[in-house]
Protein backbone atom coordinates (compact mmCIF):
# COMPACT_ATOMS: atom_id res chain seq x y z
CA UNK A 1 0.00 0.00 0.00
CA UNK A 2 1.05 3.61 -0.65
CA UNK A 3 2.03 6.33 2.14
CA UNK A 4 -0.42 8.77 0.67
CA UNK A 5 -3.04 5.76 1.19
CA UNK A 6 -1.66 4.67 4.68
CA UNK A 7 -1.98 8.90 5.39
CA UNK A 8 -5.43 8.86 4.42
CA UNK A 9 -6.40 5.33 6.40
CA UNK A 10 -4.88 7.49 9.37
CA UNK A 11 -6.84 10.58 8.73
CA UNK A 12 -9.90 8.40 8.93
CA UNK A 13 -8.93 6.69 12.04
CA UNK A 14 -8.61 10.02 13.66
CA UNK A 15 -11.85 10.95 12.61
CA UNK A 16 -13.29 7.83 14.00
CA UNK A 17 -11.44 8.97 17.53
CA UNK A 18 -12.84 12.32 17.37
CA UNK A 19 -16.47 11.21 16.21
CA UNK A 20 -16.72 8.47 19.17
CA UNK A 21 -15.17 10.63 21.70
CA UNK A 22 -17.42 13.50 20.91
CA UNK A 23 -20.24 10.72 21.06
CA UNK A 24 -20.06 11.51 25.10
CA UNK A 25 -20.96 14.98 24.70
CA UNK A 26 -24.04 14.06 22.70
CA UNK A 27 -25.53 11.55 25.28
CA UNK A 28 -24.96 13.43 28.20
CA UNK A 29 -27.31 16.29 25.97
CA UNK A 30 -29.85 13.58 25.39
CA UNK A 31 -30.10 12.35 28.51
CA UNK A 32 -29.45 15.27 30.74
CA UNK A 33 -30.03 18.32 28.17
CA UNK A 34 -27.60 21.26 27.54
CA UNK A 35 -27.96 23.00 30.65
CA UNK A 36 -30.66 23.34 33.55
CA UNK A 37 -32.82 26.03 32.10
CA UNK A 38 -32.86 23.49 28.61
CA UNK A 39 -34.02 19.93 30.04
CA UNK A 40 -34.26 16.57 28.54
CA UNK A 41 -37.15 16.10 26.34
CA UNK A 42 -36.86 12.61 25.65
CA UNK A 43 -36.27 9.63 28.07
CA UNK A 44 -32.85 7.56 28.19
CA UNK A 45 -34.87 4.72 26.38
CA UNK A 46 -36.90 6.41 23.30
CA UNK A 47 -33.28 8.29 22.54
CA UNK A 48 -31.63 4.86 22.40
CA UNK A 49 -34.67 3.41 20.72
CA UNK A 50 -34.56 6.30 17.70
CA UNK A 51 -30.80 5.80 17.67
CA UNK A 52 -30.94 2.57 16.48
CA UNK A 53 -33.79 2.87 14.24
CA UNK A 54 -31.36 5.13 12.36
CA UNK A 55 -28.89 2.08 12.90
CA UNK A 56 -31.03 -0.32 11.65
CA UNK A 57 -32.06 1.64 8.57
CA UNK A 58 -28.66 2.67 7.34
CA UNK A 59 -27.10 -0.96 7.75
CA UNK A 60 -29.89 -2.56 5.93
CA UNK A 61 -29.62 0.11 3.27
CA UNK A 62 -25.87 -1.10 3.24
CA UNK A 63 -26.73 -4.27 3.12
CA UNK A 64 -29.09 -3.65 -0.27
CA UNK A 65 -26.93 -1.71 -2.21
CA UNK A 66 -24.33 -4.79 -1.71
CA UNK A 67 -26.82 -7.04 -2.67
CA UNK A 68 -27.63 -5.22 -5.57
CA UNK A 69 -24.07 -5.39 -6.80
CA UNK A 70 -23.88 -8.68 -7.18
CA UNK A 71 -22.58 -9.57 -3.56
CA UNK A 72 -23.63 -12.28 -1.29
CA UNK A 73 -25.45 -11.26 1.54
CA UNK A 74 -27.11 -12.41 4.60
CA UNK A 75 -30.04 -10.08 5.88
CA UNK A 76 -30.63 -12.54 8.85
CA UNK A 77 -28.67 -15.42 10.90
CA UNK A 78 -28.67 -18.45 8.98
CA UNK A 79 -29.42 -20.67 11.63
CA UNK A 80 -30.73 -21.36 15.08
CA UNK A 81 -27.54 -21.51 16.47
CA UNK A 82 -26.34 -17.97 15.12
CA UNK A 83 -30.00 -17.03 16.20
CA UNK A 84 -29.58 -17.73 19.82
CA UNK A 85 -26.08 -15.71 19.91
CA UNK A 86 -27.54 -12.95 18.09
CA UNK A 87 -30.01 -12.61 20.76
CA UNK A 88 -27.82 -12.96 23.60
CA UNK A 89 -25.35 -10.05 21.43
CA UNK A 90 -28.81 -8.13 21.34
CA UNK A 91 -29.33 -8.14 25.08
CA UNK A 92 -25.89 -7.26 25.53
CA UNK A 93 -24.27 -5.05 23.10
CA UNK A 94 -27.54 -2.79 22.24
CA UNK A 95 -30.01 -2.82 25.28
CA UNK A 96 -27.83 -3.17 28.26
CA UNK A 97 -25.06 -1.39 27.27
CA UNK A 98 -27.53 1.39 25.67
CA UNK A 99 -29.46 1.73 28.72
CA UNK A 100 -27.01 2.15 30.82
CA UNK A 101 -24.77 4.65 28.93
CA UNK A 102 -28.13 6.68 28.66
CA UNK A 103 -28.93 6.31 31.77
CA UNK A 104 -25.38 6.75 33.21
CA UNK A 105 -24.90 9.72 31.06
CA UNK A 106 -28.01 11.43 32.83
CA UNK A 107 -25.96 11.46 36.08
CA UNK A 108 -22.03 12.02 35.30
CA UNK A 109 -20.00 14.14 33.10
CA UNK A 110 -19.24 13.48 29.53
CA UNK A 111 -15.40 13.55 30.22
CA UNK A 112 -15.32 11.41 33.30
CA UNK A 113 -17.51 8.49 31.25
CA UNK A 114 -15.51 8.98 28.07
CA UNK A 115 -12.01 8.24 30.29
CA UNK A 116 -13.59 5.12 32.51
CA UNK A 117 -14.52 3.35 29.24
CA UNK A 118 -11.12 2.51 27.97
CA UNK A 119 -10.93 -0.43 31.22
CA UNK A 120 -13.03 -2.08 28.26
CA UNK A 121 -10.08 -4.20 27.09
CA UNK A 122 -9.58 -4.78 30.72
CA UNK A 123 -12.90 -6.77 31.26
CA UNK A 124 -12.92 -8.38 28.17
CA UNK A 125 -9.81 -10.75 29.27
CA UNK A 126 -11.46 -10.82 32.57
CA UNK A 127 -14.71 -12.62 30.75
CA UNK A 128 -12.05 -14.70 28.91
CA UNK A 129 -11.28 -16.70 32.16
CA UNK A 130 -14.55 -18.27 32.80
CA UNK A 131 -16.03 -17.98 28.97
CA UNK A 132 -13.01 -18.89 27.16
CA UNK A 133 -10.79 -20.49 29.66
CA UNK A 134 -7.75 -18.68 29.66
CA UNK A 135 -5.43 -17.92 32.25
CA UNK A 136 -4.94 -14.98 34.33
CA UNK A 137 -1.51 -14.23 34.97
CA UNK A 138 0.72 -11.50 36.95
CA UNK A 139 0.94 -9.76 34.24
CA UNK A 140 -2.61 -9.31 33.69
CA UNK A 141 -3.62 -8.88 37.23
CA UNK A 142 -1.09 -5.75 37.30
CA UNK A 143 -2.67 -4.39 34.73
CA UNK A 144 -6.18 -4.84 36.20
CA UNK A 145 -5.00 -3.28 39.36
CA UNK A 146 -3.46 -0.20 37.19
CA UNK A 147 -6.96 0.19 35.48
CA UNK A 148 -8.52 -0.26 38.62
CA UNK A 149 -6.69 2.70 40.39
CA UNK A 150 -6.91 5.22 37.25
CA UNK A 151 -10.84 4.54 37.44
CA UNK A 152 -10.79 5.39 41.60
CA UNK A 153 -8.57 8.76 40.52
CA UNK A 154 -11.01 9.28 38.01
CA UNK A 155 -14.15 9.11 40.19
CA UNK A 156 -12.92 10.22 43.78
CA UNK A 157 -11.27 13.13 41.99
CA UNK A 158 -13.16 14.65 39.00
CA UNK A 159 -13.75 18.41 39.08
CA UNK A 160 -16.71 18.53 37.68
CA UNK A 161 -17.90 19.05 41.27
CA UNK A 162 -21.21 20.95 40.02
CA UNK A 163 -22.50 17.73 39.81
CA UNK A 164 -23.20 16.00 43.48
CA UNK A 165 -20.68 13.34 43.77
CA UNK A 166 -23.72 10.81 44.63
CA UNK A 167 -25.02 11.07 41.34
CA UNK A 168 -21.36 11.19 39.86
CA UNK A 169 -20.87 7.68 41.66
CA UNK A 170 -24.64 6.32 40.09
CA UNK A 171 -23.53 7.40 36.52
CA UNK A 172 -19.99 6.21 36.29
CA UNK A 173 -21.02 2.80 37.77
CA UNK A 174 -23.59 2.38 35.09
CA UNK A 175 -20.93 3.15 32.56
CA UNK A 176 -18.61 0.32 33.97
CA UNK A 177 -21.64 -1.82 33.70
CA UNK A 178 -22.13 -0.61 30.27
CA UNK A 179 -18.36 -1.50 29.50
CA UNK A 180 -18.69 -4.82 31.15
CA UNK A 181 -21.36 -5.45 28.98
CA UNK A 182 -19.87 -5.04 26.07
CA UNK A 183 -16.59 -6.83 26.68
CA UNK A 184 -18.68 -9.73 27.29
CA UNK A 185 -20.34 -8.93 24.08
CA UNK A 186 -16.94 -9.14 22.00
CA UNK A 187 -16.17 -12.62 23.42
CA UNK A 188 -19.68 -13.97 22.22
CA UNK A 189 -18.74 -12.51 18.91
CA UNK A 190 -14.98 -13.83 18.65
CA UNK A 191 -16.78 -17.53 19.44
CA UNK A 192 -20.09 -17.44 17.50
CA UNK A 193 -17.10 -16.72 14.26
CA UNK A 194 -15.46 -19.46 15.55
CA UNK A 195 -17.94 -22.07 16.19
CA UNK A 196 -19.45 -21.08 12.46
CA UNK A 197 -16.00 -20.78 10.43
CA UNK A 198 -17.64 -23.04 8.17
CA UNK A 199 -20.39 -20.81 6.76
CA UNK A 200 -18.01 -17.65 6.73
CA UNK A 201 -19.81 -15.37 9.31
CA UNK A 202 -18.11 -11.79 9.49
CA UNK A 203 -18.05 -9.77 11.95
CA UNK A 204 -20.05 -6.99 9.87
CA UNK A 205 -22.80 -9.25 9.63
CA UNK A 206 -22.84 -9.95 13.03
CA UNK A 207 -23.01 -5.95 14.40
CA UNK A 208 -26.29 -5.68 11.64
CA UNK A 209 -27.83 -8.26 12.87
CA UNK A 210 -27.53 -8.33 16.43
CA UNK A 211 -28.46 -4.06 16.14
CA UNK A 212 -31.48 -5.01 14.49
CA UNK A 213 -32.36 -7.66 17.58
CA UNK A 214 -31.17 -5.01 20.39
CA UNK A 215 -33.37 -2.47 18.55
CA UNK A 216 -36.53 -4.32 18.79
CA UNK A 217 -35.05 -5.75 22.25
CA UNK A 218 -35.01 -1.55 23.14
CA UNK A 219 -38.91 -1.30 22.36
CA UNK A 220 -40.48 -2.55 25.52
CA UNK A 221 -38.56 0.01 27.49
CA UNK A 222 -39.32 2.85 24.87
CA UNK A 223 -43.22 1.98 25.18
CA UNK A 224 -42.57 1.92 29.15
CA UNK A 225 -41.22 5.57 28.84
CA UNK A 226 -44.17 6.92 26.71
CA UNK A 227 -46.93 4.90 27.50
CA UNK A 228 -49.74 7.11 29.38
CA UNK A 229 -47.77 10.26 28.31
CA UNK A 230 -48.17 12.53 25.49
CA UNK A 231 -45.93 11.72 23.07
CA UNK A 232 -42.52 13.34 23.90
CA UNK A 233 -41.32 16.21 20.82
CA UNK A 234 -37.57 16.15 20.75
CA UNK A 235 -36.28 19.55 20.34
CA UNK A 236 -33.66 20.21 17.34
CA UNK A 237 -30.81 19.78 19.20
CA UNK A 238 -31.73 16.04 20.50
CA UNK A 239 -33.01 15.18 16.61
CA UNK A 240 -29.28 16.39 15.60
CA UNK A 241 -27.77 14.16 18.15
CA UNK A 242 -29.96 11.13 17.52
CA UNK A 243 -28.75 11.43 14.35
CA UNK A 244 -24.86 12.17 14.82
CA UNK A 245 -24.85 9.21 17.39
CA UNK A 246 -27.10 6.79 15.20
CA UNK A 247 -25.62 7.73 11.82
CA UNK A 248 -22.26 8.75 12.16
CA UNK A 249 -20.82 7.47 15.77
CA UNK A 250 -22.36 4.06 14.92
CA UNK A 251 -22.49 3.38 11.21
CA UNK A 252 -20.02 5.33 9.53
CA UNK A 253 -17.19 5.66 12.19
CA UNK A 254 -17.52 1.34 12.58
CA UNK A 255 -17.27 1.21 8.83
CA UNK A 256 -14.34 3.42 8.40
CA UNK A 257 -12.72 1.72 11.83
CA UNK A 258 -12.95 -1.49 9.77
CA UNK A 259 -11.53 -0.04 6.89
CA UNK A 260 -8.34 0.99 9.01
CA UNK A 261 -8.12 -2.92 10.45
CA UNK A 262 -8.38 -4.08 7.42
CA UNK A 263 -5.61 -1.96 5.54
CA UNK A 264 -2.97 -1.32 8.66
CA UNK A 265 -3.94 -4.43 10.88
CA UNK A 266 -5.38 -4.33 14.51
CA UNK A 267 -2.75 -3.44 16.30
CA UNK A 268 -2.38 -0.30 14.65
CA UNK A 269 -5.92 0.50 14.10
CA UNK A 270 -6.91 0.07 17.97
CA UNK A 271 -3.99 2.34 19.06
CA UNK A 272 -6.40 5.03 18.07
CA UNK A 273 -9.11 3.89 20.55
CA UNK A 274 -7.10 5.73 23.20
CA UNK A 275 -7.56 9.16 21.72
CA UNK A 276 -11.07 8.63 22.21
CA UNK A 277 -11.00 9.77 25.78
CA UNK A 278 -8.61 12.90 24.79
CA UNK A 279 -11.59 14.06 22.77
CA UNK A 280 -14.53 13.35 25.38
CA UNK A 281 -12.98 15.21 27.83
CA UNK A 282 -12.41 17.74 25.37
CA UNK A 283 -15.62 17.89 23.79
CA UNK A 284 -16.99 17.78 27.36
CA UNK A 285 -15.10 21.22 27.94
CA UNK A 286 -15.84 23.09 24.63
CA UNK A 287 -19.54 22.03 24.41
CA UNK A 288 -20.88 21.30 27.74
CA UNK A 289 -18.26 23.43 30.32
CA UNK A 290 -17.21 20.28 32.07
CA UNK A 291 -13.74 21.06 33.79
CA UNK A 292 -10.83 19.17 32.85
CA UNK A 293 -7.69 18.43 36.10
CA UNK A 294 -4.58 16.94 36.33
CA UNK A 295 -5.93 14.47 38.51
CA UNK A 296 -7.89 13.16 35.18
CA UNK A 297 -4.52 12.80 32.92
CA UNK A 298 -3.33 10.53 35.79
CA UNK A 299 -6.73 8.59 35.98
CA UNK A 300 -6.41 8.15 32.33
CA UNK A 301 -2.29 7.27 32.32
CA UNK A 302 -3.15 4.85 34.97
CA UNK A 303 -5.71 3.23 32.66
CA UNK A 304 -3.70 3.35 29.66
CA UNK A 305 -0.52 1.71 31.12
CA UNK A 306 -2.86 -0.74 32.91
CA UNK A 307 -5.02 -1.59 29.56
CA UNK A 308 -1.49 -2.00 27.74
CA UNK A 309 -0.18 -4.37 29.86
CA UNK A 310 -3.17 -6.73 29.60
CA UNK A 311 -2.73 -6.31 25.58
CA UNK A 312 0.52 -7.26 25.95
CA UNK A 313 0.03 -9.92 27.66
CA UNK A 314 -3.04 -11.49 25.39
CA UNK A 315 -0.86 -11.00 22.36
CA UNK A 316 1.82 -13.63 24.20
CA UNK A 317 -0.36 -15.58 25.41
CA UNK A 318 -2.27 -15.80 21.98
CA UNK A 319 1.65 -16.30 20.10
CA UNK A 320 2.31 -18.83 22.26
CA UNK A 321 -1.09 -21.11 21.87
CA UNK A 322 -0.36 -20.97 17.84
Amino acid sequence: MSVQNNIGTHFLLLCVAIIWGSSWAAGRVLSNGIDSDTPANLGPATAAWLRYAIVVIMFYFWFLYKSMSGDRVRFLPPDRYTWRSMIILGILAVMIYQLFFMHGMKWTAAGDASLIIPINPVFTVLLAYPMLGQKISKRISFGLGCSIIGVFIIIGWSPNTEIPFDERILGDIMIIIAALSFAASSIITKITIQDKVEINITATEIVIWYSFIGWLLLSPWMLYEIIGDPLPKPSKTEILMIFYLGSFSTVLAYVWFAKGIERIGPTSASSYIFLVPVFGVLTGWALLGENISISMIIGFAMIVIGVREVQKEGERMNSHSN
